[in-house]
């Protein structure tokens, strides 16, 4: 089966989003479950204890990873699919 172009410009974007998404998920931490929050420890300037609190940070797990993932190769292939030149099926057919 030989593919066009409109198919392999499919092909190297769904690539490409699958890498970008696993680079960005190894440089968040590879953490396996995805969080909003964080739990840091703070000194009190006053009286020099430390405390924790909990602070709004967003970190990718590799559970959003995969999912992205999936739904990027699940789009990437229906394209390929559409994007299938029907008009050289039917002449390979008919020779």
């Amino acid at each position: 089966m030989k593919i066009n172009k409109k198919q392999k410009t499919t092909i190297i974007i769904g690539t490409t989003v699958i890498i970008i998404i696993f680079i960005a998920w190894l440089l968040s931490g590879s953490y396996v479950f995805t969080q909003t929050r964080v739990l840091i420890e703070k000194k009190d300037p006053l009286f020099g204890s430390t405390y924790k609190q909990w602070k709004d940070k967003f970190i990718l797990g590799l559970d959003l990873t995969l999912v992205i993932t999936f739904l990027s190769l699940v789009i990437s292939s229906v394209l390929v699919y559409i994007f299938k030149d029907k008009r050289k099926e039917l002449n390979e057919k008919s020779n």
